[in-house]
């Protein structure tokens, strides 16, 4: 049913107004990409060397156990590489590329496995991007300063009314019916390592990584109805 006195009356006047609260709080999530190049002057040899670095790769990284929160096998490429110069198409070398993606919970272990994953050969190592999780406390905790920001905003108009509050009729999210797109992205960050050359004997000394602080935003409208304020 529509509301035919969305301002109020009178006897119900009604008092909008809106919470907003922000939060900087530490990461609770590291992404790190990886891709695996390869390069031979066959298929069967660039797949077979590809197949090689990426179990080797992979089982770098499931060593980490419990300290890996995801690991996923992205995009997989074989490509040919034809002459420039002479008549027809001849295959000059085979480009074989394998992506990884790469979540961990454990920042000391993060700055060990980019190191030591950028220091195999022909492997890149793009990141890190750091996040909070979809069900994170510090949402909840921002949402509830928002709408405790609303109540006190809303209790300082009745009182300099010299009123109070007597019910609130509405609550909700700005734009809660036409979300904006993009609305609530963690924030992110990174940086790339090339790694062109076999390992050293001696892994490498782990990266020190500062994790990237993300900044957590809520706002909520309220409406209120009043007690009549004696004007």
């Amino acid at each position: 049913m529509t509301d035919t006195q969305p301002y109020g009356t009178p006897d119900q006047p009604r008092l909008a107004v809106h919470g907003e609260a922000h939060l900087e709080v530490d990461p609770e999530i590291a992404r790190i990409n990886i891709t695996i190049a390869t390069r031979g002057p066959d298929r069967r040899t660039t797949l077979d060397d590809l197949t090689r670095r990426n179990t080797h790769t992979i089982d770098l990284i499931k060593s980490y156990g419990d300290e890996i929160e995801k690991l996923e096998t992205g995009a997989f490429t074989l490509t040919p590489e034809l002459t420039k110069h002479g008549r027809g198409e001849r295959v000059r070398t085979y480009h074989g590329t394998v992506h990884i993606t790469v979540e961990l919970t454990d920042f000391t272990a993060l700055g060990e496995l980019t190191t030591r994953l950028a220091d195999l050969e022909l492997t890149r190592v793009d990141g890190p991007w750091w996040s909070l999780r979809h069900d994170s406390p510090a949402h909840s905790a921002v949402r509830r300063q928002a709408v405790h920001q609303a109540v006190v905003r809303a209790r300082e108009y009745a009182d300099a009314l010299g009123t109070t509050l007597a019910a609130l009729v509405e609550l909700s999210d700005p734009g809660a019916d036409t979300p904006t797109a993009g609305y609530g992205r963690p924030a992110g960050g990174g940086m790339a390592f090339r790694a062109a050359a076999p390992g050293a004997a001696e892994p490498p000394p782990a990266l020190d990584l500062e994790p990237q602080r993300q900044s957590v935003h809520a706002r909520v409208n309220a409406r209120f109805i009043m007690t009549p304020p004696n004007l």
